[in-house]
């Protein structure tokens, strides 16, 4: 087995900000590699996540957002289950990056379940209308995948995280890294936007693009 060095346990510390005895614990485990490392501990991180489910988060703080020219605001309530986590810089940066994606993305509903059933069927309306005859035939198998789409499209913790270069990140592994990172149960409660005009005709701005652009030459 590789000797762990103390320097290995800071640099994995500094990536996955676990604690010291948990990283050297996942660096005997990975005989020294790094990568591998990193993947004992989001395994592990992700059944503590699973274990905290049942905690009550009744702590956190509100990200706030707003686009330079002041046309588009967005809130998030991000909570956490202590006041110390809550008040931590990390936490509330990862609060005010998550507003930040609502003001890009424009979610609709936080969860699949608070789609009202209403709009289900009505969007399953539109999406046969769009199959042809063939398609229709096996339309029970074809539409929960373009369900699916929709819900990527419109339901914030299915969303792909706007920061996420890779685009495979989205928003509920986002609050379960920051869950692991903060050892704490963390949800998000609820979200708002508003834009100035919304709901009168007229040009609609690319915020995607522009908050991309932003947050590439940080």
């Amino acid at each position: 087995m590789s000797e762990i060095s103390s320097e290995m346990v800071k640099q994995l510390r500094e990536r996955t900000g676990a604690g010291m005895m948990d990283c050297k614990a996942a660096l005997k485990e990975a005989n020294g590699s790094m990568d591998l490392a990193i993947e004992v501990l989001r395994k592990k991180g992700l059944k503590d996540v699973s274990k905290r489910a049942g905690r009550v988060a009744a702590e956190g703080t509100m990200g706030v957002y707003i686009h330079p020219g002041d046309q588009v605001v967005s809130i998030v309530e991000l909570n956490c289950e202590t006041d110390f986590v809550a008040r931590g810089d990390n936490f509330k940066g990862a609060a005010r990056d998550l507003a930040m994606h609502v003001a890009a993305m424009k979610p609709l509903y936080l969860n699949v379940e608070d789609v009202p059933q209403s709009v289900i069927e009505k969007e399953k309306e539109i999406l046969l209308e769009q199959l042809n005859e063939a398609q229709r035939a096996k339309a029970d198998k074809i539409l929960p995948g373009k369900l699916e789409k929709f819900y990527e499209d419109t339901v914030l913790m299915r969303q792909i995280y706007v920061k996420d270069e890779a685009g495979k990140k989205t928003i509920k592994d986002v609050i379960d890294e920051v869950s692991i990172k903060v050892g704490e149960k963390v949800q998000l409660r609820r979200f708002q936007r508003l834009e100035v005009g919304e709901g009168v005709v007229k040009e609609q701005k690319d915020y995607v693009a522009e908050v991309m652009s932003m947050t590439s030459a940080q």
